[in-house]
Order: structure tokens, then C-alpha cells, then sequence
């Protein structure tokens, strides 16, 4: 056990996908694939070329190293794959977000826990951020956000493709959030769903828990290394840390 394990947890740091807002990641994809290429189709995007580049620039925001934002990294990435400058096109992608990407929702399912469980947090008057992979631009964040039924407000910092330069399963995407809110790792809880791209978070001395509810685990890791289960467990875990009840009341 490390030294700094029983520290008292003062920040909660939460995924979205599968954590905040339950998914199956696949359905998902398919769903929002399914959106954008019909919104696209009519100004000459071939729907296959255009998922293998939406693909291809995802994958170049996860190797991204920092030294520029992942829109930077992933419009470079776009634009290489047609052979010029994208940038005139992105308003088109912008209204996309706004608009036909609304239709996502009905891809996802709801837990009214997890904003309870947000709220409760800030009840404990803890710091609150959404750790969620930086791969979609804000308004697309801010959706999923409501989508969950909670308020990009509820959050200290929710992390986008504009404002950070590395992604997840990379511990400098944490390291990035720890610098920039200026947080002792010690004292925080990373909570995801994702045993490749959230449990990573330990290897910068944060503390970790594994939400269950919409768990992926590709390589099929032993997940009893982690405290782990559903919203209620995970309150339970931050209680026990600050030694008090479920409704915040003294033990």
C-alpha cells in the first residue's frame, strides 16, 4: 500500500462516456457515424473515406504530445487525408454538433446517480472535474454533458479538443489537469469506466475507481486491483475516505 493511499480525497475527477452518461460504446459510434455521414454526404463526402479520416484524426489527438491542441493535430491529420485545407469546412461540422448530433442522445441511456452523486460531491464541498477524452470539440462535450442530465457549470474544468494537447490512455493527459488546476494527485479520485484509459490515472499518484455500470476492459485485466462497482459503492468509498456518513454527517 503506498504511503499516501488513506489521503483525504479533496478533488473528483470523472469520465463521461460509460461513466457520467451510460453507453455502449459501440452503439454509440455507429450512431453518430450514422449522423455525420448523412449530414456530410450532400457536400461531397464519401461516407467511408469520411469515417476512415474521422478515425485517422482521433488517432492522431491520441499520439498528440502536447505541443498543440488535438484540434490542431486532428484538422492537420483531416486535411492531409484530402489533400487540402479543411478549415472552411468546419463551420459545417460545428452546425453538425449543434444540430443532427443531438440525435446521439437516443444512443445513450441515463442514470439520474450520477448527477446525484456530482451534486453530493460539491455537497462534501469537493472539487469536481470532468476528466472526459479530449477527442470531441466543446459543443459536442457540452451536450453529452446535459445529456447526463448535469450543466457544463458543475465542473471546475471539462476537458475538450480546443483546450488540452494530449488524450487518454497517455498519463500526461492527467499530469496536464494536475498541472493546470494545480492539484495535489494524492488527494484526487479518478472514477471511469474504461480499465485501459482511466486506471491510468494511478501511475500519476492519483487515487482510482472503476464505475462498473459500462465497464471496458479489452485486455481483461483483474479489476479486483481497483476499488470498484456502481455510484453507491463509489459514495460509500469517498465517505469512508473523509470519514463521514452517505449524507455527508459526522462518524
Amino acid at each position: 500500500m503506498r504511503e499516501d493511499e488513506n489521503r483525504l480525497i479533496d478533488t473528483v475527477l470523472f469520465d463521461l462516456d460509460g461513466t457520467l452518461l451510460p453507453m455502449d460504446q459501440d452503439e454509440f459510434v455507429r450512431g453518430y457515424f450514422g449522423l455525420l455521414v448523412k449530414k456530410m454526404a450532400p457536400y461531397g463526402y464519401e461516407p467511408q473515406k469520411l469515417i476512415d479520416a474521422v478515425w485517422s484524426g482521433t488517432e492522431a489527438m491520441v499520439r498528440n504530445d502536447g505541443s498543440r491542441s488535438n484540434e490542431i493535430a486532428f484538422w492537420e491529420r483531416f486535411s492531409q487525408i484530402y489533400g487540402r485545407d479543411m478549415s472552411g469546412d468546419i463551420p459545417l461540422f460545428e452546425e453538425f454538433y449543434r444540430v443532427e448530433f443531438q440525435g446521439a442522445q437516443a444512443c445513450c441511456g441515463f442514470n439520474p446517480q450520477a448527477a446525484e452523486t456530482v451534486r453530493w460531491l460539491h455537497g462534501l464541498g469537493m472539487r469536481v472535474i470532468l476528466a472526459t477524452n479530449p477527442i470531441f470539440p466543446a459543443i459536442a462535450t457540452e451536450s453529452r454533458i446535459r445529456w447526463a442530465g448535469l450543466a457544463p457549470q458543475d465542473f471546475e474544468l471539462y476537458t475538450t479538443y480546443e483546450n488540452i494537447g494530449c488524450s487518454k490512455p497517455n498519463p500526461a493527459y492527467y499530469r496536464e489537469i494536475i498541472r493546470r488546476q494545480e492539484l495535489n494527485p494524492a488527494a484526487c479520485l479518478m472514477v471511469g469506466n474504461d480499465v485501459g484509459e482511466d486506471m491510468v490515472a494511478a501511475a500519476t499518484g492519483m487515487q482510482v475507481f472503476l464505475l462498473t455500470d459500462c465497464m471496458i476492459n479489452k485486455e481483461e485485466k483483474d479489476i479486483s486491483v481497483y476499488p470498484h462497482g456502481g455510484f453507491g459503492e463509489l459514495r460509500e468509498f469517498v465517505a469512508k475516505n473523509r470519514g463521514c456518513a452517505i449524507d455527508g454527517s459526522a462518524v
